[in-house]
């Protein structure tokens, strides 16, 4: 019996863990989507590295439909990634943070039901960090689109559909980053931050049930 139990639950592990699956990456919570972001950029700008991991592993079953054992796998990496990247001062001490970044992108591929190019999403995830890290090197507008192009790039689609997620996206950051500079980001800042979270994924969950959108699934 104990043997039985044993390989039972090694199976469930692996499967959980490894077969490919093909979820939909358009079904998701807009609403719930932008509050739990919220909570993870809370989370990044106060260094609480174990309630960052909790919160990615709830994105990755909610947004993302990944399975139990699973989202902690690909939470740790996205945590790892993140906080590479929060410790640079530059763009190759940033690329450090490739390679946890392109596992976290190949479990949502071998997850989800978008085939999309894991090294070349994986970049442009990292541009926009960089470019909102860097953001005084770059022209107005750059971050908005540096987003864009992160979520046409995984959800398959033209980069103007998701322009309006991008720019909202890039708003929420800059405010954030404003009222930091200012002094201190409130709880009514983080509210509004919320909002704007909340719309642009608003805009991408329109983007991702278009046609175009239905499309590329495969």
């Amino acid at each position: 019996m104990i043997l039985a139990l044993l390989v039972v639950l090694i199976g469930y592990a692996a499967a959980d863990l490894f077969l490919p699956l093909h979820r939909d990456l358009s079904r998701f919570d807009p609403i719930a989507t932008g509050t739990l972001e919220t909570k993870v950029w809370h989370s990044y700008y106060d260094r609480q590295h174990v309630a960052l991991f909790l919160e990615l592993a709830q994105i990755l079953r909610t947004q993302y439909h990944f399975p139990w054992l699973r989202s902690y796998v690909g939470a740790y990496y996205g945590a790892s990634a993140a906080f590479t990247f929060k410790e640079g001062k530059e763009r190759s001490d940033y690329e450090k943070a490739l390679p946890a970044l392109q596992t976290w992108f190949s479990l949502i591929r071998n997850t989800g039901n978008r085939d999309f190019d894991v090294p070349r999403t994986t970049a442009l995830e990292l541009e926009w960090w960089i470019v909102h890290r860097q953001r005084e090197r770059y022209p107005p507008g750059a971050l908005g689109s540096a987003c864009a192009a992160a979520a046409a790039s995984l959800y398959k689609l033209p980069v103007g559909s998701t322009l309006e997620h991008g720019q909202l996206r890039a708003q929420a950051m800059l405010l954030r980053d404003a009222r930091e500079e200012a002094g201190s980001v409130t709880d009514a800042d983080w509210a509004t931050i919320e909002s704007l979270l909340q719309r642009s994924y608003l805009s991408l969950g329109h983007a991702v049930t278009s046609p175009n959108a239905v499309a590329g699934a495969r």
